[in-house]
Order: C-alpha cells, then sequence, then structure tokens
C-alpha cells in the first residue's frame, strides 16, 4: 500500500503541470494534498473520480489559502474535517481517514515566514497537535501523520543550517517539537531508511534553489512506533516538478 504526500501549491496549477498524468502512471492507493488553494473543490473533483478515487476536501473558508485533500482508492471507513479549533479549520488545516487497521491525518502546518503573528500561531498549532494527535491514539494506536509540517528536523535536512537558524522554520523551538513528537512514540519514515544529507522535499523559486539542490526536508510521514514492522520504504520524489515541493512517500506492507 503506498501513500503519497503532496504540498500542490494550488490544484488547478499542479492539474496543469501534470498532477493527473502522474497519478494515473503511479496509483497509489492513497494521496494526501496540502495547499489546494481551492474552495470550489466541486471544479476538480471529477477528474479525480475518473481514475477511481474517492475525494474528500477540506478547503479553507478564505478562497485561495491553504486547504488539504484526501484522495483515495480505498475508502475509509470514516472521515472527520478539522480538529476542533476554530481557527485553524477556518485555515483547512487537518483532515484524517480512518482505514482498517489505522487512522490517517493530512495535516498543512502553519508558516512562520511572514512574521511574528503567524509565529505565534505556527507555535500554537504545535502544542495544539501535539495534544490532538495523543488524545487520538489512546483509541488508535496505529496512527499515520502526513503533510506539510514547515519544519526541518535536523542540520541535514537544509541546505544550509548555520545562515538559517534564525529562520521560521528551523528554529530550535520548532526543530525540538519535531524531536519530542518523535521521542513520545513516532517514526520519521523517511529517516527510518535514510539517514543521507541533501534529500529535500522543498525549493524556494528564487535563485536556481531546486537546480542546484539548495532546499528543506518539510513534508514528512510519521508512524506511531506500533507500525515499524508495517514499513516497507519511504522515499522522497525531486523528479517530480509540479510545485515548489515535491512528494514524499511511504510503502506499507500489505
Amino acid at each position: 500500500m503506498k501513500i503519497y504526500s503532496f504540498n500542490v501549491n494550488g490544484i488547478r496549477a499542479a492539474i496543469k503541470k501534470g498532477l493527473l498524468e502522474w497519478l494515473e502512471t503511479e496509483k497509489p492507493e492513497v494521496l494526501c494534498l496540502q495547499e489546494i488553494k481551492l474552495f470550489e473543490t466541486e471544479l476538480v473533483e471529477p477528474d479525480f473520480t475518473a481514475l477511481g478515487y474517492h475525494c474528500y476536501w477540506y478547503p479553507a473558508q478564505k478562497k485561495g489559502y491553504s486547504g488539504v485533500a484526501i484522495l483515495t482508492r480505498i475508502a475509509p471507513k470514516n472521515v472527520t474535517y478539522g480538529m476542533n479549533i476554530e481557527l485553524f479549520d477556518f485555515e483547512g488545516r487537518v483532515i484524517s481517514a480512518d482505514y482498517k487497521d489505522f487512522k490517517l491525518i493530512n495535516a498543512y502546518f502553519p508558516s512562520g515566514t511572514t512574521g511574528t503573528v503567524r509565529q505565534d500561531v505556527k507555535i500554537q498549532f504545535l502544542e495544539d497537535m501535539h495534544q490532538y494527535i495523543h488524545e487520538i491514539k489512546k483509541e488508535q494506536p496505529n496512527l499515520i501523520l502526513c503533510g506539510d509540517v514547515n519544519i526541518c528536523h535536523r542540520e541535514i535536512d537544509i541546505h544550509n543550517p548555520v545562515g538559517n537558524n534564525n529562520s521560521s522554520g528551523f528554529l530550535p523551538e520548532e526543530r525540538a517539537w519535531v524531536g519530542e513528537f518523535l521521542d513520545s512514540g513516532f517514526l520519521d519514515t523517511f529517516r527510518y531508511f535514510n539517514q543521507d544529507p541533501h534529500h529535500y522535499s522543498w525549493w524556494s523559486y528564487r535563485a536556481g534553489a531546486r537546480g542546484n539542490n539548495k532546499g528543506w526536508r518539510i513534508d514528512y510521514l510519521f508512524t506511531s512506533n506500533e507500525m515499524e514492522d508495517q514499513l516497507a520504504d519511504g522515499k522522497i520524489h525531486p523528479d517530480i516538478v509540479m510545485s515548489d515541493h515535491c512528494p514524499v512517500s511511504l510503502t506499507l506492507k500489505t
């Protein structure tokens, strides 16, 4: 079973750049999207249902902003929209699906790059997400959390750790959150299989960053420790160019 997570930076833009053709070829069982930037999701849903996907959308109330979705070839038992926190639900940050053997949570973590107000929102989201996850884990120990986390965990996850030491996305308190989250019973599935540096999932559009591989690894697929024996592979796909991000994937043993 293959699960992909992909910040498409606008789903209509990604469709124009080949998203549907890639999806038809790759055929993942589940595709989790972030930053769909589309409120009128009925405009694109037929394109995905034609490929055999059940579509669950959670757009932001603000048009052209944020929003998440789960596209799945396997119909989930239940889908939950939001995390019951008004600010984050208004922005379309979290959607969850219950499958037979696990719960999948797809999240678009806020960015703090636009100033102190949004950085404060980001820190609050981190605190609330940690609590939200662990409340769910009491009922369902088999958990997958995927999405754009907007944080590089370790120095090998960013091309210039020294120069970005004071940048949102690589602040000590943000990196500590990822470490504490993993220590609380979760696995970073890409790092479970690959400890090499220079693997990134986001690149600035400026100064040829992608071509020079000057990127950040900010997109993740985490699983609870209880799922360790089900992990088959974890990858980043920088060759897929439809966004300033690239997809990341997790393959589970069936």
